[in-house]
């Protein structure tokens, strides 16, 4: 869970108790017990309470946010709120769904990317370039991808394409002090999965933050290509620890 400021930021001054409360109590501890619930978990939890109580106000919102980003999709948030509708009451759910349609309404669907899309049409719909075979990190990827840099000076910045399928393995970035990776998605859609939580769907302006020692990986989706800028955050002894590949059945059963 990102670190919440929050109510330091709106409250620190009228109330800091309930500020410091907000946004280490409730987001920095309750909201961080992952072994407990999922973040999925508990943004279905929190959407649904909300609901109830007639609170479709900004906070609202940004739980629904929450939600989407923590891997709840179009069509499982239509069908909380109609499940939820029968006991929370009619015109409460109404409310939800308008809101919910706002913040839903970028989604694509897997559907909606064409099976037949060829590295010609999803370049030309890139402002970066693919550029070339990802040859000298091939042995770490299933499937071909291409590596274009952007930036070479003060920070690195590469745009990493992935061809429909195509996914690195596991790895995980290390450094004695700062270090880590920023992905910036910019072209079809894909997938990022930490080791031990669900994978989460990736469209163009998506950003992730990779923190040192995090196992995780990130690639296409099996009927589009994909494209993310690769930032790489400096840091002092960086090194990156490739690890095994993401298996054919684990993949396969992605949605």
């Amino acid at each position: 869970m990102a670190k919440q400021t929050a109510g330091r930021d709106q409250l620190g001054d009228l109330a800091p108790k309930f500020a410091q409360l907000n946004d280490d109590v409730l987001f920095g501890e309750v909201w961080s017990r992952e072994e407990e619930l999922s973040l999925r978990d508990r943004s279905l939890v929190t959407v649904v309470s909300l609901m109830a109580q007639g609170l479709v106000d900004s906070s609202f919102q940004f739980h629904l946010m929450s939600a989407k980003n923590n891997g709840i999709t179009k069509k499982e948030i239509g069908e909380i709120l109609t499940h939820a509708a029968f006991y929370a009451g009619w015109p409460k759910a109404w409310a939800a769904f308008r809101m919910a349609k706002e913040v839903w309404t970028e989604e694509v669907p897997a559907g909606d990317v064409p099976l037949a899309q060829t590295r010609e049409e999803h370049e030309k719909a890139m402002l970066f370039p693919i550029g070339k075979p990802n040859d000298g990190f091939a042995q770490y990827f299933v499937g071909q991808s291409y590596l274009a840099p952007i930036s070479t000076e003060q920070v690195g910045i590469f745009n990493v394409t992935f061809e429909p399928g195509c996914r690195n393995n596991w790895h995980i970035h290390h450094a004695a002090d700062g270090g880590g990776q920023i992905l910036v998605c910019v072209g079809g859609y894909g997938y990022y999965q930490e080791w031990g939580k669900e994978a989460q769907k990736l469209h163009p302006g998506d950003v992730v933050n990779i923190p040192v020692g995090v196992k995780h990986w990130h690639g296409a989706a099996p009927d589009s290509w994909f494209s993310h800028l690769a930032v790489e955050v400096p840091g002092t002894d960086v090194s990156n620890e490739w690890l095994e590949a993401v298996d054919d059945v684990s993949y396969g059963c992605l949605k």
